[in-house]
């Protein structure tokens, strides 16, 4: 049965087994979100009490904010490569246990360095998953979902914020951050067994690195469409060399850089706003659970503002929705400086996560449909780990605004110049990049071939 005629789906098997990898690969990154965010919401606790963990200061802080996007880089630039070699699934097992086990491990820290050693290593974990469900995600997608789908794959980054924020409001005083880091710990005996019973090796994958035989059988059972002749001898000639190799080649090279900025200023203001927000606040005037509140809407706003920009991309393609959503979060933190009522600075926080978290979101989906099957992995690795530079900056470049007295509107001025860049450079990708991941994510249509 042609997938097309029936929605995308080949089958109701087809369409249960897609459903359990997008809800394995959504919690996952979920728990990759609430490990990333939690440390934001226990900042404050560290800051003003050195029983903790030791006397910190405001640098300090923010460069311990950054020891898991260090990881993270780390994580996804490993992951890369030797993800397209070792499989979709194999990698993203391994990532689940690595991060599980640092974030308990974090929660037993009786030092700052230990602390700070151990947000890296967990780093490690969550910048392999990142790196790893969206390629996964990718290769299992029927066509004309493949955005939307990336989005609820990797809105659980900013579902893990809410979650990281409510559970903070609600249980910070009563189970302290160990506590709320032993939360993060869970995915090792929830998401893992499930993992293990449902999560299939990619066929795509398999057919790219010859093993059509196993792709046959996972195709059998699951009941997801095996690729055609045409598809197999698409993906055998579409990229010469595999993984990072290929990212340097004439095809991908300009788009590969272009992809790396947008991600860089994407996960600038992510994990910027994420790390500072609730202190930037807080200072403003806020008190403890106001200041988190904030935390909150930014990320409410950039789940349900991403999953509609993700939908639009899949009509219009991502990229002039990524620029768009941009400008959008330069706007609203630009607002955020006018001393605007509650209500409409609760808004403008809702906005600008859309444009920050939630752009990053889109990115990962264009990014994810930009490459063939065999530099998938490495391309969205290279994404996530260049981009984590830019998280790294984000935290300190906040850290040393609060450090020198620098206002809360200076802070905000700076972020948003940041957004404009970023959407500056995402016109300048590629047209065939972006045409390819256009036609990518269009239903396949038979009647007439497609010219790149």
């Amino acid at each position: 049965m042609n997938p097309s005629t029936t929605d995308n789906w080949a089958s109701p098997r087809h369409r249960r087994a897609v459903t359990w990898i997008v809800a394995l690969a959504t919690i996952a990154i979920v728990f990759d979100g609430y490990d990333l965010v939690v440390y934001g919401t226990i900042l404050p606790i560290l800051l003003d009490d050195p029983t903790q963990l030791g006397a910190i200061s405001p640098g300090q802080a923010g460069a311990l904010g950054s020891y898991a996007l260090v990881g993270v880089m780390v994580g996804a630039l490993v992951s890369g490569a030797v993800g397209d070699y070792l499989g979709r699934r194999r990698m993203m097992l391994i990532n689940i246990v690595w991060f599980s086990v640092g974030m308990g491990l974090a929660a037993l820290s009786t030092s700052i360095t230990t602390f700070g050693l151990l947000r890296f290593f967990t780093g490690i974990g969550v910048g392999g998953l990142v790196a790893t469900v969206g390629a996964m995600v990718a290769e299992f997608a029927p066509a004309g979902k493949r955005n939307l789908y990336n989005a609820i794959v990797y809105s659980g980054v900013p579902a893990g914020g809410v979650l990281a924020s409510l559970l903070a409001i609600v249980l910070r005083d009563a189970i302290g951050w160990r506590g709320l880091f032993w939360i993060g710990a869970l995915p090792l005996v929830t998401l893992l067994p499930l993992a293990l019973m449902k999560l299939p090796e990619s066929p795509k994958w398999l057919v790219a690195r010859g093993h059509e035989d196993k792709a046959r059988r996972i195709c059998e059972n699951t009941g997801i469409p095996m690729p055609d002749a045409e598809e197999i001898a698409a993906e055998r000639a579409s990229v010469e060399k595999v993984g990072f190799a290929a990212l340097a080649t004439r095809r991908y090279v300009w788009g590969t850089a272009l992809l790396g900025v947008m991600s860089f200023s994407g996960l600038l203001l992510t994990y910027g706003l994420n790390t500072w927000l609730p202190k930037i606040m807080e200072d403003a005037g806020f008190n403890a659970k106001g200041s988190l509140s904030f935390l909150l809407v930014l990320n409410g706003g950039a789940i349900i503002g991403g999953l509609i920009a993700s939908k639009i991309a899949d009509g219009i393609g991502p990229q002039r929705v990524v620029a768009t959503t941009f400008f959008l979060a330069a706007l609203a933190l630009i607002l955020l400086t006018l001393g605007l009522p509650l209500p409409v600075l609760l808004a403008s926080v809702a906005v600008a996560g859309v444009g920050t978290i939630g752009t990053q979101v889109l990115i990962y989906g264009f990014v994810s449909n930009y490459y063939s099957t065999s530099a998938r992995a490495a391309g969205v690795a290279w994404c996530a780990g260049f981009g984590r530079l830019g998280g790294i900056f984000g935290p300190l470049i906040g850290g040393a605004l609060i450090s020198a007295g620098i206002s809360s509107q200076v802070a905000f001025s700076v972020f948003a110049g940041i957004a404009v860049l970023g959407g500056i450079v995402t016109f300048f990708v590629p047209r065939a990049g972006a045409a390819r991941a256009e036609v990518a994510t269009a239903p396949r249509r038979r009647s007439a071939p497609v010219r790149g």
